[in-house]
């Protein structure tokens, strides 16, 4: 299982840095508007900040501050767990470790995800029953952990390209499942297991 993970990993991150810079800003911009529309005026969503070639977020983020959303981004903890901040602005990200950016206005603690209508979750792939492959840090992991024990149900979705959409990925007896796949293409509705 884990090899068969990591060897997935290994060749959708290839697939991904292959990708052109002007084909991932063409893909960021659809992306963005297929998202937006999961979320209303005046709901909270938990989204991130993407890195590197990962599906971008940036025009997504600036489309749920004008349509009203309240956004959170994670801010990395030392032990992996993710704390969140409110986003407010390009202007307002900071470099943080490991190359990520950072939201630099109050720390809001590890629960205010639960106050999420909607989290994104970043992954390298998602299967049609939802199962979700993501890099392998487990910080994602805590975060919907805290939300079953919280007994919270927001909609959990996952920003890919089109070909990350696959048939089935390797999953563990207790990863849970996203109900959404947004790809540039479409907003896939999945049927968790």
């Amino acid at each position: 299982m884990h090899n068969e993970k990591a060897e997935l990993r290994s060749r959708l991150l290839a697939d991904r840095r292959a990708l052109s810079p002007e084909w991932r800003e063409t893909a960021a911009a659809a992306l963005s508007g297929r998202a937006v529309e999961l979320a209303g005026a005046g709901q909270t969503v938990a989204a991130y900040v993407s890195v590197g070639a990962e599906p971008g977020t940036r025009p997504l983020l600036e489309a749920l501050r004008e349509r009203g959303v309240r956004v959170l981004l994670p801010v990395l903890l030392p032990d992996n767990d993710l704390d969140w901040a409110e986003y407010w602005g390009p202007e307002q990200l900071a470099p943080a470790g490991r190359g990520l950016l950072e939201p630099t206005g109050p720390r809001l603690g590890p629960e205010a995800v639960c106050a999420a209508a909607l989290v994104l979750l970043p992954g390298l792939a998602v299967d049609r029953r939802g199962l979700r492959l993501g890099r392998g840090g487990g910080s994602y992991d805590r975060v919907l952990a805290r939300l079953a024990r919280a007994r919270v149900r927001p909609v959990l979705a996952t920003l890919l390209y089109d070909t990350e959409l696959l048939d089935a990925v390797p999953a563990e007896p207790h990863d849970l499942p996203v109900q959404v796949a947004v790809t540039p293409a479409a907003v896939h509705r999945l049927a968790p297991r």
